[in-house]
């Protein structure tokens, strides 16, 4: 059955836009699935993240969710958005269906991988509306994992080797939609370019005082940093690990160049 790894552990993603578009699939609303259990109710569970979204359902008190509820949100983000990107050249390439199957081979376990996939072919079938998802992963997935998300879409679409002018575009928007600055978008653009320019990593200009170099490697070592996504999972985290390593060696590089200590 499709969805059987996941359905029932479904943090926000089982409602909204996101939750109606996937609950098409398994044929019966997705809400309904998901056990809301609300603070102080004596229920045990996956261990609440204080770092995620927050269940508003039925006017009751507001509960962190669960670790695999935003591990598993997350990933429906995931496949939603990786399917708008990987159709947005009018082709689906096998490089970039493997990047997404080891992400969830590793995240999830081998189990999972075909009910991914079977949930991406339905996808490819649909329209998605990439404003409406996006803005419901802006309200429900805090600025770090966002960052991670758009990291991974950036992933997938260079899976080939290049990125195409209508992935370029389709990244642009989803990165404002999921209200990412232009300067982040930039930057973690900049990651996944063949000659990494380390200012535009940094976020500055290469006018820069050493200071204001330091200043900007300070925050953005702070904005990166992996723990802020540990609660998604090994996988999730090793790639935040990825990316906070572009942060340290494009200040290194600067601090060469300028002979900086």
């Amino acid at each position: 059955m499709i969805f059987k790894f996941i359905l029932g552990a479904i943090g926000w993603a089982a409602g909204g836009f996101i939750g109606a578009l996937v609950g098409y699939f398994v044929g019966s609303a997705i809400d309904g699935a998901t056990t809301q259990k609300r603070i102080g109710s004596g229920s045990s569970g996956g261990g609440y993240s204080t770092g995620g979204g927050y269940s508003t359902g039925g006017g009751y008190t507001r509960r962190p969710y669960s670790t695999t509820e935003q591990r598993n949100s997350f990933l429906i983000s995931l496949l939603v958005l990786s399917t708008a990107v990987m159709k947005a050249d009018g082709k689906v390439l096998k490089s970039e269906l493997n990047y997404i199957k080891e992400f969830i081979r590793s995240n999830f376990g081998d189990n999972a991988v075909n009910d991914c996939l079977q949930i991406i072919r339905k996808l490819l079938q649909q329209n998605i509306d990439v404003p409406q998802a996006c803005a419901q992963i802006k309200l429900n997935m805090i600025s770090s994992q966002r960052l991670q998300l758009f990291h991974y879409l950036l992933g997938i679409a260079q899976a080939d080797g290049q990125v195409s002018p209508e992935e370029s575009s389709l990244l642009f928007t989803i990165g404002r939609n999921l209200g990412l600055s232009e300067k982040d978008i930039r930057s973690i653009m900049g990651m996944f370019e063949p000659e990494k320019d380390p200012y535009k990593i940094l976020e500055i200009d290469k006018t820069a005082t050493d200071e204001e170099v330091r200043k900007a490697y300070r925050r953005m070592a702070v904005k990166f940093h992996p723990d802020k996504v540990e609660n998604l999972g090994a996988d999730v985290k090793k790639a935040a690990e990825e990316k906070f390593k572009s942060v340290q060696a494009a200040y290194e590089q600067i601090k060469k160049e300028r002979g900086m200590r």
